[in-house]
């Protein structure tokens, strides 16, 4: 016993200064930024706005992989299982952080529990749109169409029990009209539907579809905050036309495996505060009608919970399943 006390201790201190050695090396190689979603959604915009900022803060590459599917539990589950050593985070969102997980027990896991919040980055609105040819330009107007529709008219999502999916279900259900759901792997071949008139309306993140706004593509006839948002005071609320009670918001956080180093995690929660203050994305932030809501590692973690809080309720009465 003495002997091997005695060899632990002298091996102690080479052991030590090795692994001191190597999280401060962190990071020496590159770096993913898991999105859950098709490429063309906002979460997918907020990762290819910050990621070539962290590359040259971080001195490593950082790249942006999509991994659309399952209502965003595919690119999750990637990095719920990936090695806890801050190479793989997720760009995650409302919609499959909170959302999807409240209504697939399928998952095996409790993102509260498997992942760990870096930072909070994004605050994003989400949009009632229409294609042009629709004819409308209000919501009430679009409730007049929705009753004259036998059976409703239907409604684009980037996936079932996304943010955008639960919008379009508490304005069915506010508004006591009928609407069929149509889910995507994401928020960019929405937007393709959308402008070719292959579906109708949708419920959208505004950063999604401001570029085809903009080009008269689409049309956005409501915002789903519960006031109109500070960088587009032009649009109007969906519940100042009729429907009161109706908000819904998204957002994006940054997430790692539960057990990366929280060296690692500060640091990453850091450098990410340090992209969200840089003037290159507040400015293009703006112009997405986006805005940074930056939360440390401990708000952030608060902050999802707090969610499942908010929305399990909601998620209940809408009696939304993944089957």
């Amino acid at each position: 016993m003495q002997r091997r006390h005695l060899l632990a201790a002298l091996a102690a201190p080479a052991l030590v200064p090795g692994l001191a050695r190597a999280q401060a090396a962190w990071p020496s190689r590159a770096i993913t930024l898991v999105v859950p979603w098709a490429p063309g959604g906002s979460n997918d915009v907020v990762a290819r706005l910050v990621a070539p900022i962290l590359t040259e803060q971080l001195g490593q590459s950082v790249v942006v992989e999509n991994r659309a599917g399952g209502g965003g539990s595919i690119g999750m589950g990637q990095v719920v299982r990936a090695r806890p050593d801050g190479y793989s985070l997720l760009v995650s969102s409302a919609s499959n952080h909170v959302f999807h997980s409240l209504v697939s027990p399928e998952l095996g896991y409790d993102v509260r529990e498997v992942l760990t919040g870096i930072a909070m980055m994004v605050d994003v609105p989400n949009v009632l749109a229409v294609n042009p040819a629709l004819g409308v330009s209000t919501v009430q107007e679009l409730l007049v169409k929705i009753r004259a529709e036998r059976g409703g008219l239907a409604f684009g999502s980037s996936g079932t029990a996304s943010s955008n999916h639960l919008a379009g279900e508490l304005f069915r259900m506010l508004t006591g009209t009928e609407l069929v759901h149509v889910p995507y792997r994401g928020g960019g071949p929405v937007v393709t539907d959308l402008m070719s008139g292959t579906i109708p309306m949708a419920f959208m993140n505004l950063p999604t579809v401001v570029g085809p706004a903009q080009s008269g593509r689409v049309k956005i006839i409501g915002v789903g905050t519960a006031e109109r948002v500070r960088i587009r005071p032009d649009l109007p609320t969906i519940a100042e036309q009729g429907v009161p009670g109706y908000a819904v918001r998204s957002w994006t956080g940054l997430f790692a495996p539960r057990g990366t180093p929280d060296a690692v995690v500060a640091r990453l929660a850091e450098e990410m505060r340090k992209a969200l203050d840089s003037e290159q994305v507040k400015s293009r932030l703006t112009a997405l009608a986006s805005e940074p809501i930056w939360m440390n590692p401990a708000e952030t973690d608060a902050f999802v919970r707090a969610e499942f809080e908010r929305w399990g309720p909601v998620v209940r009465a809408a009696n939304i399943t993944t089957g």
